[in-house]
């Protein structure tokens, strides 16, 4: 058979399992039963001709020939999301796709938008904040309100606003009854570690200004995992200053000498469409920093 005949949906599960590396948790993202997952990336093992993955203790792990497709598997998702996406802006041009990554608010300018333009179609949707390059490149929205870092290669990026960070921590922690703490106070407590390498070295703050380096704790692959890690006592966290922590096992303490998170508006370079650049504009005076 030939890469014509390849079935998108299972190009899709397949890659779903290798960013995982775990059929149960892919399973779960994807809103799927795990054995029919399993029974579906066989389907495109058969297809392939290949075996792509393997089932070990330590989880799932991509073979080499799984290594070699996973590259070229993105790719085939994100050109097949730029080809919708550009036949549906043709077909209408009276539609903004606005998203926003977990915590940040758009709704105000959202809601300016719909005033404004009431001939248009104005959906705002949650994206994952690894996914958002991705999401705008392969037009599956056409403006983004992230914080950085994320690749911006092929984007237009502006900084909205900075916010200040802090340290989560357990509730128990040493210095969970403090007003506020420094990167020397938190010198010798693990972070958690991100898969990404520039995600990484920012929230860690990697290496810190006087070259040390922070110890490492789990790898985590999103937030839900980052409050279990804290909260259980294995690492703190970087995040950004909230003015309540996210459970009530956790603490959040200002960390005064760390350099601000930067909230931006991101859209596809050289994307000048009228309603891009009106969201653009509102967002600029609608979306201040919250508290």
């Amino acid at each position: 058979m030939n890469g014509s005949d390849l079935d998108l949906r299972l190009v899709r599960y397949f890659v779903t399992v290798a960013e995982h590396r775990h059929f149960g948790r892919a399973a779960q993202a994807l809103l799927v039963g795990q054995p029919s997952l399993s029974r579906q990336v066989r389907r495109l093992e058969e297809q392939v001709g290949a075996r792509l993955l393997d089932r070990t203790p330590q989880g799932t792990q991509l073979t080499g020939a799984g290594t070699a497709f996973l590259p070229r598997a993105r790719a085939l998702l994100r050109m097949a999301a730029q080809a919708t996406g550009e036949a549906r802006a043709a077909a209408d041009p009276s539609r903004l796709t606005v998203g926003y990554i977990t915590s940040l608010i758009v709704t105000p300018a959202v809601l300016e938008m719909r005033r404004r333009h009431p001939d248009s179609e104005i959906r705002a949707t949650h994206v994952e904040w690894p996914d958002v390059p991705e999401a705008l490149l392969g037009h599956r929205i056409d403006v983004a309100v992230a914080r950085l870092p994320f690749p911006t290669a092929g984007l237009h990026v502006t900084v909205l606003y900075d916010e200040r960070r802090a340290v989560l921590l357990p509730a128990g922690h040493r210095l969970a009854s403090r007003e506020s703490v420094s990167l020397d106070d938190i010198a010798d407590e693990p972070i958690p570690r991100l898969a990404d390498p520039e995600s990484n070295a920012y929230w860690r703050i990697d290496p810190r200004p006087d070259g040390r380096r922070p110890p490492d704790g789990p790898l985590i692959t999103g937030v839900e995992d980052k409050f279990e890690v804290v909260a259980s006592g294995q690492a703190i966290a970087i995040v950004v200053a909230a003015p309540r922590p996210p459970r009530r096992d956790l603490v959040i303490v200002p960390l005064v000498d760390a350099p601000p998170s930067h909230v931006v508006i991101a859209s596809r370079e050289g994307d000048n469409s009228r309603l891009v650049s009106a969201f653009r504009k509102h967002a600029q005076s609608l979306l201040p920093p919250v508290g």
